[in-house]
């Protein structure tokens, strides 16, 4: 009659097995042939809408200054917090309101931690920082988390709005005092 092998005897040579086996297959897959970067594209279909993020510029806008500061690009409803060394801390898409300022340079002249939008929207993390035609433009974000634009409903807003997690990190970022350089 055969000797019979402890349990411990197998699970440790079914697990030197297992191991030898991934060597074996990891060796072959370094030696095997490598896929190489494609020059072409794929390309988006063309009813595809793309996210808001999904052509974020990786660069700050020429013309908009130097140092800490916030950048604001009407055209591509995009901001930008850039720190000191002109390194890119964060960007991401707004919604304007119905008035925007002109391009320039302004600092944020106040903060107000919540109030109720020209739109009767909930808002927090305000940071006015331009008037135009009487009206005060200003950063915030929905407290609810909502991301619409701010709403016009006939009127004239002023709310740059965002979504609140970087409504939060702008105001983090933005103290009284920030350059704000609005550029096209």
């Amino acid at each position: 009659m055969p000797a019979r092998l402890p349990s411990w005897a197998w699970t440790t040579g079914l697990t030197v097995g297992a191991i030898a086996a991934v060597t074996v297959l990891a060796v072959q897959a370094d030696k095997g042939p490598h896929p190489t970067a494609s020059s072409a594209k794929p390309s988006a279909p063309v009813s595809a809408q793309p996210t808001p993020t999904a052509s974020a510029p990786a660069r700050v806008p020429d013309g908009s200054g130097t140092g800490r500061r916030i950048v604001y690009s009407l055209g591509e409803k995009r901001v930008w917090m850039v720190d000191a060394s002109e390194a890119t801390r964060r960007t991401f898409t707004v919604w304007p309101g119905t008035v925007s300022p002109d391009p320039g340079t302004y600092t944020i002249s106040s903060r107000n931690a919540a109030t109720t939008g020209s739109d009767g929207v909930q808002i927090e993390h305000i940071m006015y920082f331009a008037a135009q035609d009487g009206v005060s433009v200003a950063f915030s974000n929905a407290v609810d988390g909502s991301s619409p634009p701010p709403a016009a409903s006939g009127g004239k807003t002023g709310g740059v709005r965002m979504k609140k997690a970087d409504g939060t990190a702008l105001w983090a970022f933005g103290t009284v005092g920030t350059t704000v350089a609005v550029v096209r």
